[in-house]
C-alpha cells in the first residue's frame, strides 16, 4: 500500500514539476525572446531603418503559445481569480467547495477548448496557409497550443481532487468519507 501511494506522490510530483517547466521554460522563454526580439526590431528601425522583418507575425505566434503556456501553472496554483467578497469570511470547506467548482468549469473549458482547436489545427493543416511575411504554416502554433491544454485539463483534475479531499476532512483533520 505504501508504495503504491509513494508512486502516486512521485506521479504527481514529476507531474507538477513539469507544468512548472512548461510554464517558465517555454512560456517564459517565448516571452523573453519576443522583448529581445522588439528591442531589436526597435533598435534597428530607429538606427538604421531597417526593423525586424515579420516581427508583428512571430509576436502573435509567440504570445498566443505563451499565454496558453501559462493556464496550468494558474490553476495548478490556483493563481487564478478569486472573488474575496464570496472567500473572505468562508471556512477551509467553504472555501474547498468553490475550488472544486472553478476546477470543474476549468475542466470544461480544457475539454472545450482542445476539442475546438484540435478541428482548427486539422483545418489548417489541410489548408496549408502561410503568413504573408515570413512564411510560417498557420498550424505551428496549435500544438504547442493544444499541448498546453492537456496540461490544464490535468491540473484542473488535480486541483479538483485535492480540494474535495478538503471537503471529505472533518474540523479535525479525519476521514468523513470512505476508509481511513
Amino acid at each position: 500500500m505504501k508504495k503504491a501511494v509513494r508512486q502516486r506522490v512521485t506521479l504527481l510530483g514529476v507531474t507538477r514539476s513539469f507544468i512548472r517547466f512548461w510554464a517558465w521554460g517555454v512560456g517564459g522563454s517565448l516571452l523573453i525572446a519576443i522583448v529581445l526580439m522588439t528591442a531589436y526590431s526597435v533598435a534597428g528601425n530607429f538606427l538604421f531603418r531597417k526593423p525586424f522583418p515579420g516581427d508583428f507575425e512571430i509576436t502573435q505566434y509567440g504570445i498566443a503559445i505563451a499565454a496558453f503556456s501559462f493556464l496550468p501553472l494558474a490553476q495548478l496554483t490556483r493563481a487564478n481569480v478569486i472573488v474575496d467578497i464570496f472567500t473572505m469570511r468562508a471556512g477551509p470547506r467553504a472555501i474547498a467547495i468553490m475550488e472544486v467548482l472553478g476546477s470543474l468549469v476549468a475542466i470544461v473549458f480544457a475539454v472545450l477548448l482542445l476539442w475546438r482547436m484540435s478541428l482548427g489545427f486539422v483545418d489548417y493543416y489541410r489548408q496549408s496557409e502561410y503568413t504573408a511575411i515570413l512564411g510560417i504554416p498557420l498550424w505551428s502554433a496549435y500544438p504547442p497550443i493544444l499541448f498546453s491544454l492537456l496540461l490544464l485539463l490535468i491540473a484542473s483534475s488535480i486541483t479538483a481532487a485535492e480540494s474535495m479531499g478538503v471537503i471529505s476532512r472533518a474540523p479535525d483533520g479525519s476521514r468523513l468519507v470512505g476508509p481511513e
